[in-house]
Order: C-alpha cells, then sequence, then structure tokens
C-alpha cells in the first residue's frame, strides 16, 4: 500500500531563481533498487519530460564525489529513495547530508520516499538502518562527529513529507510522485503575448469550456476565421493557462509558413517529437516514418498541442493525424482560415473567432495610437468611433493603424486613412491576402463579384445571376469563401463581407488592366464617369456600380453602352443622368435603380435576361415581360396603382410592394406564381384587392401589415406547406378563409388591431404546428365551435391587455 506522508504544505517552499542544471537529484542506493523502482522512476520522470540526475551520467574519470556535489547543488529538488541496504552505503549518506545542507542554504526542495522500509525505521535508525550505523560507530571511532551528522540526517530527512511504499502497484505509486513532482519542478515556457491585451478573457473561457481540460478523451478544438482577427493570440493565451496540467505540451507556430519550407513538415515533425518526449537520440527522415513514431510515442502521453495558421489537409494528418495518436486526456488546438480542414479531419467542437465589440475596438485603438493618455478631447474621441468603425472590429487592423497615427496630429488622420482605404498598409494587406491567393481561380472570380457588386445580398439571388454570368459553380464558391472566413452568410441568406476585405477585392480589381475599357468590373466612381461620358466601355465591362460622391450628373454619352455587350450588372445608387441613349445593355441580368425616374422602359431595352429589378422608390409604372425574372423590388413606388401583370414572369420568387402609398390592387397573375417565396404588401395603405384564388405552393412568407383597406384574405388552392409566417397587423380584414387550413406549417400568426374582424373559421384547427398567435381585435369575441373530426392545438394566454390576447402554443 502506498500513503503519502507529511503535510503537502511542506513542499511549497520557494526555490532559488538562479539557474538549475537539474530538476531533480535522485539519491538511491544502487544494488537495491537502481534496476527495478528508482529506473522506473527515473523513466516516468524523463517521459513527463523533467530534466532528471542519476548518478550512471556522470563523465569518467571525474572525481564522482565531486560531481555528485555539483549535481546536487545544481537541482531544483532531491528525491531520496530509502530501501533497505541505503544506510549501508557511505556515498548515500554524505549525498543525504549534502542534500539536506542545501535545502537550508539555497531553498532546496527535499522529498523522501520509503520504499519497502518503515518511517519510524529511517528516523530512529532502527532495523538495517540502525545496524548499519552501528557498524559506521565501530569503524569511525575516531571521527564520531561524522556519524553524529549521517544520524541527524537521517532523522530530518524522515520528518519530511514524503512517500510511503509497503505493497501494491508499483505504477501506481511511480505515477503519483511523478504527478506531484512534476508541477512542483515544471515552470511553464509562457508564451509571448501582446502588451496590450483587449477582450481576451471572455475568448479564453470560451475556448477553455470547449477543451474541458479535466476530461479523459482525446479532444481536437478548432480556432477559425479571418486573418488578423486574433486566432494566434487566444491560441497562445489558452496555451499559457494549462500547458502545466499535461505530460507535454508544443506550441506549433506558423505551421502554414514552416511547412512550405525546405524540410517542411518533416522539421515540424521532429519539433514537436523532440519538444513533447525531449529524446535527442529519437529523429524523424520522412513524413511517413514520422507519423508512426508520433503515433508510437505519444499514445500514452497526455499532452497539449497547438497547430497554428494550418491551411492543407496534409499538415493536419502529419502531425495530429487522429486521435489514437495521443493519450488519453490530451488537448490538441488547431487554428486555421479554413473551416474545411477542420470538418475534414473531424474537428469539434469549432469556435469562430469574433470581431472586437465597439468598446472593445476603441479601447485597444486607444492603447496604441494614444499609449497612456486617458483624457481625449471630441475631435480625439469622433476619430476614435470613426476608426473603430472602419477597422469593423479586426483587432490587427486597430492595431496597425493606431501604431501608424501615433504621435501624429489628428487633422492629418484624415488623409491619412483615405490613403489607407486606397492602399492598405502592408501589414494588414499581407494578412488578409493570404487567403485569396491560396483561392482556384473561379473562386477568385465570386469574390471579387461579391466584394464589387454583393455585399450585403441574398445568396440565392447571387447565385442565380452569377450562374447566368458564366461564373463556374457560384454555389461552391461561396460555400468555399465562407469556409475560409472571406464571407459570412447569415440565417436568412444575406452575404456579408468585411469591410476590410471589400475594399481588398475592389484593389485587386482595379489592377486588374490600367485601362478602363480592359477591366471586367468598374466601381471607383471616377473610372464609371468616365467610362459612360466618354465612351470607353468594351465587350470586356460586365458590371458597373455608381456611387458618385456628390450629386451632379452624368451627362451619358449617347453610345455609351453600344461597345458593353456583355454588361450584366448595372447598380445605380445615387447617381443622375441626362442625354439621350441610343443603346441599351440587352444583357442585363441585375438592374438596380434607386429613385428612376423612368416611368416606363424604353422600347429598344430588352429586358427578358433580367434575374434581378431592384427600382424602389421610383417613378415606374409600366412594365416589359422579363421571362427570368427571380427577384422584382419595387417599393415604395410614387405611382404604381396596380401591381405589374407577372404572368411573363413565372420564375419570380421574391416580390417587394411594400410602402407603395398609391396602389390599390394586386394583379391576379400574382397569385399563379408558383414559385414565389417571399410576399411584401407592408403598408400599401391603399390596397382594397388581392388575387381571387391564389396557388403559393412555394410561399414561405406573406406581410400584410398596415394594409388598413384591405378586407379579405385569398382563397387558397391546395397545401401551402412552405409557409411559416402570416402577418395581418392592423389590416382591414374582416374574416379569414376556411382554406386557411391549407397552411399545415404555419408557425406565426399575426391578427393583431384587425378591428373589422369577427369571427375566425373553423380551418384554424387544422393549423397544428401553430405556435404564436397574437390577436387584438375588438369585434372577435370568441373562437368558432371545433368540429370532432378537428384537432385542436392547446393554447396558453401569456398576455391580455386592453382586449389584446398573445396565444402561443403550449
Amino acid at each position: 500500500m502506498a500513503i503519502q506522508l507529511g503535510a503537502s504544505s511542506s513542499f511549497s517552499s520557494v526555490f532559488s531563481t538562479r539557474s538549475h542544471t537539474h530538476d531533480v537529484f535522485l539519491s538511491f542506493r544502487g544494488e537495491d533498487t537502481r534496476s527495478a523502482f528508482t529506473g522506473h522512476l527515473y523513466w516516468n520522470l524523463l517521459q513527463k519530460g523533467i530534466n532528471t540526475f542519476i548518478d550512471d551520467e556522470l563523465t569518467r574519470g571525474e572525481e564522482i564525489s565531486q560531481a555528485l556535489l555539483r549535481a546536487i547543488e545544481g537541482s531544483k529538488l532531491s528525491l531520496i529513495v530509502f530501501s533497505e541496504n541505503y544506510a549501508s552505503s557511505k556515498w548515500c549518506l554524505d549525498e543525504l547530508v549534502h542534500i539536506l545542507e542545501c535545502r537550508r542554504s539555497k531553498n532546496q526542495m527535499v522529498r523522501p520516499i520509503f520504499y519497502n522500509v518503515e518511517p519510524s525505521d529511517v528516523r530512529n535508525q532502527r532495523g538495517t538502518f540502525g545496524e548499519a550505523l552501528a557498524q559506521y560507530e565501530r569503524r569511525f571511532k575516531g571521527d564520531m562527529d561524522m556519524v553524529l551528522r549521517w544520524r541527524a540526517a537521517l532523522s530530518e530527512a524522515a520528518n519530511l513529507s514524503g512517500w510511503h511504499f509497503s505493497g501494491g502497484y508499483e505504477y501506481e505509486f511511480i505515477d503519483k510522485i511523478v504527478e506531484e513532482i512534476s508541477a512542483k519542478v515544471k515552470e511553464p515556457t509562457y508564451l509571448d503575448m501582446p502588451k496590450c491585451q483587449v477582450g481576451l478573457d471572455s475568448r479564453v473561457k470560451h475556448i477553455l469550456k470547449m477543451l474541458d481540460v479535466e476530461g479523459s478523451d482525446v479532444r481536437m478544438v478548432g480556432i477559425w476565421g479571418i486573418g488578423g482577427i486574433g486566432k494566434t493570440t487566444i491560441a497562445k493565451a489558452v496555451y499559457n493557462t494549462i500547458a502545466h496540467k499535461f505530460d507535454g505540451s508544443c506550441f506549433l507556430a506558423n505551421v502554414r509558413e514552416y511547412s512550405d519550407q525546405h524540410g517542411g513538415l518533416v522539421d515540424l515533425q521532429n519539433t514537436l517529437l523532440s519538444t513533447i518526449v525531449r529524446q535527442k537520440e529519437l529523429k524523424i527522415n520522412n513524413v511517413h516514418e514520422g507519423n508512426t513514431l508520433l503515433r508510437r510515442t505519444l499514445r500514452y502521453k497526455r499532452v497539449l498541442l497547438v497547430l497554428d495558421d494550418v491551411n492543407k489537409l496534409d499538415q493536419l494528418c502529419a502531425l495530429a493525424g487522429a486521435s489514437d495518436w495521443f493519450g488519453c486526456g490530451s488537448r490538441i488546438i488547431i487554428t486555421t482560415r479554413d473551416k474545411r480542414l477542420l470538418t475534414a479531419h473531424e474537428v469539434n467542437p469549432i469556435y469562430k473567432a469574433r470581431e472586437l465589440d465597439d468598446h472593445e475596438g476603441c479601447e485597444l485603438f486607444r492603447l496604441y495610437a494614444f499609449k497612456k493618455k486617458k483624457n481625449h478631447d471630441d475631435d480625439e474621441k469622433l476619430w476614435i468611433s470613426t476608426i473603430v468603425r472602419y477597422a469593423h472590429g479586426l483587432p490587427l487592423a486597430l492595431v496597425v493603424l493606431g501604431s501608424h497615427l501615433c504621435g501624429r496630429p489628428i487633422h492629418e488622420w484624415q488623409a491619412m486613412l483615405d490613403g489607407y482605404k486606397r492602399n492598405h498598409p502592408k501589414d494588414i494587406r499581407d494578412t488578409l491576402k493570404v487567403n485569396y491567393d491560396g483561392l482556384e481561380e473561379t473562386v477568385k472570380e465570386v469574390f471579387l463579384d461579391i466584394a464589387c457588386f454583393f455585399n450585403g445580398r441574398n445568396t440565392r439571388v447571387v447565385i442565380h445571376i452569377l450562374e447566368d454570368c458564366d461564373r463556374n459553380n457560384p454555389k461552391h464558391s461561396i460555400e468555399v469563401l465562407e469556409e475560409k472566413a472571406l464571407i459570412n452568410v447569415d440565417v436568412y441568406g444575406c452575404i456579408s463581407m468585411h469591410d476590410l476585405l471589400e475594399e481588398m477585392g475592389k484593389a485587386i480589381a482595379r489592377q486588374e488592366s490600367t485601362k478602363l475599357g480592359e477591366r471586367s468590373r468598374l466601381w471607383h466612381h471616377k473610372d464609371v464617369h468616365d467610362v459612360l461620358t466618354k465612351n470607353m466601355g468594351t465587350s470586356k465591362t460586365e458590371g458597373i456600380v455608381i456611387k458618385m460622391p456628390t450629386a451632379d450628373e452624368i451627362c451619358l454619352n449617347p453610345k455609351c453602352f453600344k461597345k458593353m455587350r456583355n454588361l450584366k450588372i448595372f447598380i445605380n445608387i445615387n447617381g443622375w443622368f441626362c442625354g439621350k441613349v441610343d443603346y441599351y445593355p440587352n444583357q442585363l441580368q441585375l438592374l438596380e435603380w434607386r429613385d428612376c425616374p423612368l416611368k416606363f422602359f424604353p422600347r429598344n431595352f430588352n429586358m427578358k435576361n433580367i434575374i434581378q429589378l431592384n427600382m424602389p422608390r421610383s417613378c415606374i409604372s409600366r412594365f416589359k415581360s422579363m421571362e427570368n425574372l427571380k427577384s422584382l423590388n419595387l417599393s415604395g413606388c410614387k405611382f404604381l396603382t396596380q401591381s405589374p401583370d407577372l404572368s411573363g414572369s413565372p420564375n419570380l420568387e421574391f416580390l417587394d410592394l411594400s410602402n407603395c402609398k398609391r396602389l390599390k390592387e394586386v394583379h391576379s397573375s400574382v397569385g399563379s406564381l408558383k414559385k414565389l417565396v417571399d410576399l411584401n404588401l407592408q403598408k400599401c395603405s391603399n390596397l382594397v384587392r388581392l388575387p381571387g384564388e391564389v396557388n403559393w405552393r412555394s410561399l414561405r412568407s406573406i406581410n400584410l401589415n398596415y394594409c388598413t383597406r384591405l378586407e379579405s384574405f385569398p382563397e387558397i388552392e391546395g397545401e401551402m406547406k412552405y409557409m411559416t409566417s402570416l402577418s395581418l397587423d392592423h389590416t382591414g380584414i374582416k374574416a379569414l378563409p376556411s382554406s386557411i387550413g391549407y397552411l399545415i406549417n404555419l408557425r406565426s400568426l399575426v391578427l393583431a388591431n384587425c378591428g373589422n374582424l369577427t369571427d375566425l373559421p373553423c380551418g384554424i384547427y387544422a393549423l397544428q404546428k401553430l405556435e404564436f398567435v397574437s390577436l387584438n381585435c375588438p369585434k372577435l369575441e370568441k373562437f368558432p365551435k371545433k368540429v370532432d373530426s378537428e384537432v385542436l392545438p392547446t393554447y396558453s394566454k401569456v398576455s391580455h391587455d386592453n382586449n389584446r390576447d398573445s396565444l402561443t402554443k403550449r
């Protein structure tokens, strides 16, 4: 049985901070335990990464006593293995005396191990210890002081906190000793951290929760995100926090960079092996040998491994091939810009590194731009907010911009920021461009399209447009961009790209050619102005975005579109045009023109290829047939009294007619749009008529809020299984049709403030998926009687205020 003796507090003494040659000095009787207990203890200490001195390390020819004395003095801790014949060795007793002298003079830690001997026998010199000391007294009658020192040393050492083994499993006993020794002598090598750390604590806590360090499973955790967002900093902070809890730890930085150099993955494998195992004689010659050796060597060790900036699957396979490479309780952290690698390697969970919020961003920027200054005037506060919005929470950008602007007068900041927007500082540019450079050409094209045209737009519509722009598999490209953290797609399918990435993409697009006509994408206001006024466009021009800094008119050249035979994207955000145009771009697929003054489209403008038509707040009132149209936005159109005849647009999926104050009627053709997904008629205050019957089999949502003159809802033909939300807040609806039961997956029904609603149809009971109902209908007094064949969902009233009931399914 193995037990620990003494209070653990006696082991917490602080040792000298001077340089040490060894972590542990082993004092033992060779003939008793060298080939058994002490040999196993020594091996386990080494495996734990503890630099341990044992006397067979002595150089031949050196005076053994002096070498031992130096080894004792150079160790942080001495382990004394008291075995049956320990006291019979004069050398062991001299070692013991010197060890205890170092304990007193150098604060050296000392721990005794009583191996198959009783501590009291050592303390009181009984049994073999008593016999040995009695022999010394007879032998050294002329030097009794030496014998007395030995006796005192034995008594002192026996009173120290230590371990007693008198039976049981030696490996368990050794494991316990090694764990405790490791906690005391291994000084963690902390990784260098940024001098200014903001927002790090919450992110580290999140990762630690994912890691569950105390668990016995082998776990791989990914940290994924855009370059410069702080993945490495987070990983270093986590490593510094928990590295001491493992048998071995290794932080392999810049894996992407080093794996491409000479030696590459083999060098990284050797670094991993030597760092954790600490055996110089082990050397890997090729990746395949490394895989085998790492698996064989690490599988019984509890290790912490960080692989930083991984960008290829073969790196993961060579450095952390599988969970069975590592011992129980091991943790592997992988930072990458490519989520696909983590998924392919079955890394789970994955932490998506997030940008700093405004408060954190302001704090980080201030630390670099103003150093220790805490009080700021109004101009400084305004510029701090401006820079933080520009950096959009990217730590790298805040640090670089803060460092560049530090010490510069505030009145110079605007010019410097304008310059940064045209040409990012090198540190930012190089970091952001790494992922772009690694993309396939087809994916690069989609990245540039999104940067120049589609940031903030719906994924489905973008895919449709890019497919017709002859982009190869844009759906896959968008998925790749999302996996590489170059874009984000939210739960509503909306694409967003970081402002700095958008600027980078636009800069790359502008570098396509020095000649405007040779560029496929035009977005800069000066370039656009020259192309449209000087007829500089060519067949290579595929997309134009017009966003002018001032409200000046653009005098169009009559032939400005004649050469643009392949123009497919035309987005006018705030341009005002004058002049007559003789030719129109007939290949357009996306036309966006807010506040368009036209009341109708020119006859010679062929619109058959239009996929998305966005003309909010325009004066348009007459339309042409657009057979490929999938999205139509006419919100806020001033002169629209009837929705257009859309019988020629059977592929329409999104229709937005909201805020059309003069709209009175929705054309009957709208009721036959079988592919319609979303219909928005909110705030059409004069709307009185919807199609009499509808067959919206693909519809998911319809919004009729504030259609105050609308009194009836159309009959529904057949099941609408995708419809989940119906909103009729502040409408003049008097009754719902009995066919309302065809909305079989409806989850939300809003009938609040419907002052004319008097009753509900029995079909309401067929809505088995209904979760939320909102009512504030003064004329509605009761629900209809339930027919036996119908099933009534159970509701609980959650609020009641002035005859307003909100019901949620229970």
